[in-house]
């Protein structure tokens, strides 16, 4: 996808989050649209820093980034929902791009979707905005079953921090 497509779903699915967090449409909600949306919306163009340092959809388009950005809050407490922006970055690569993505880098094997459309197809956006949709009800669906704290919540940290401990 393009960088306008990667903003627009950025910018889409922090408001989408965070609304779906606290439908109450309050001032809170107006809160988590931007404790929410801005980290998703950077997460979301950080891999493409590839494109002047290194090899693009190569250096920063693979699991490893997005296990460190995973990890991050975990390890540290901030940069929460970074992980989802960097994440739906993947998504919309995978289908906006016939050359494919180093997800296993330095792996050189390319993967792809075949059905995804070319970065200047008209049909990009269309395919970003049902992307989207299925982000977002993949999330309504999390949170309908209780999985709130998968998002980057500061909860997630708390728990790997107590599982750690109680290893040790």
């Amino acid at each position: 996808m393009n960088k306008e497509d990667h903003v627009l779903n950025a910018v889409l699915l922090g408001v989408g989050i965070a609304v779906l967090m606290d439908p109450t449409l309050s001032a809170a909600t107006l809160e988590n649209v931007f404790r929410i949306g801005v980290p998703v919306a950077l997460g979301a163009l950080f891999p493409d820093i590839d494109t002047a340092f290194g090899v693009h959809r190569k250096t920063f388009h693979n699991l490893p980034v997005l296990a460190g950005f995973v990890a991050f809050p975990l390890l540290f407490g901030n940069l929460y929902y970074v992980w989802v922006g960097v994440a739906t970055h993947y998504v919309l690569d995978l289908f906006g791009t016939r050359g494919g993505m180093a997800l296993l880098y330095p792996y050189p094997e390319l993967f792809d979707i075949p059905v995804g459309v070319t970065v200047d197809s008209k049909k990009a956006t269309v395919v970003t905005l049902a992307v989207t949709a299925i982000e977002l009800a993949a999330v309504a669906l999390a949170i309908d079953a209780g999985y709130t704290d998968l998002l980057g919540a500061p909860g997630v940290r708390d728990a790997f921090l107590n599982f750690v401990q109680s290893l040790t």
